[in-house]
Order: structure tokens, then C-alpha cells, then sequence
């Protein structure tokens, strides 16, 4: 069974920086298609940052350039720079039982209760 709890969340102002992180618990498969999404007060959730494809990273336009996604043990990572106020939300991760062509919500099968983000102006 797949369990994943997300930490590192809070109040930035705008051009802070946060490393937002999941633990995994479960078995390996997990890291071949996994990420994090973000949903926002009245916004559909958003793929941001995730694995995909036998190792190929994911990254949403609006962080291209200013993040990264990384794994580590049983830890994955997600470091945002540069924070703007339309990076506010709910940062969640989620994870596949298989690897996936393309990182998108319908492929994932796990989620985490998600730790959230506001960035001030």
C-alpha cells in the first residue's frame, strides 16, 4: 500500500524560495511515475513538477526555469524559486502503480493530503 504525506508548505513573500517534500511509503514502482499537482481556490488542479516516462521530469510553464523535482531514498523534492503569487495552493503529491507516458492527474492511482502555499505580493 502506497502512503504519502507532504511537509514544507507555508507563507513566503514573493521571490522566496520553499522545498516542499513527500515521504513515500510503498513499494518501488512508486518513483517511475510520481509528482506533485496544485490546486488552487477555484482553479481546476494543475500538473506542476513530477517523473514520468523512465525517468523524464514534468514541469508546468508557470515554474519552468525556477524549479526542481528530485528523489532521494524515499523522499521526493520539489524546490520552487523565485515565488510569485499565482504559485498559491495546494501542493499535492501523487503517485502511479505503473509508469506513465504522460504525468497527468487521470494516471495517477495514489495521492497525499497535500501541504499548502501562499505567496504574498
Amino acid at each position: 500500500q502506497v502512503h504519502l504525506v507532504e511537509s514544507g508548505g507555508g507563507s513566503v513573500q514573493a521571490g522566496g524560495s520553499l522545498r516542499l517534500s513527500c515521504t513515500i511509503s510503498g513499494p518501488t514502482y512508486v518513483y517511475l511515475c510520481m509528482g506533485w499537482f496544485r490546486q488552487a481556490p477555484g482553479q481546476e488542479r494543475e500538473a506542476v513538477a513530477g517523473f514520468f516516462n523512465r525517468g523524464a521530469r514534468f514541469y508546468a510553464e508557470s515554474i519552468k526555469g525556477r524549479s526542481t523535482i528530485s528523489l532521494d531514498a524515499k523522499t521526493a523534492y520539489l524546490q520552487i524559486d523565485d515565488l510569485k503569487p499565482e504559485d498559491t495552493g495546494t501542493y499535492v503529491c501523487a503517485s502511479s502503480t505503473y509508469d506513465c507516458a504522460r504525468f497527468t492527474a487521470g494516471n495517477m492511482h495514489n495521492w497525499g493530503k497535500g501541504t499548502p502555499v501562499t505567496v504574498s505580493s
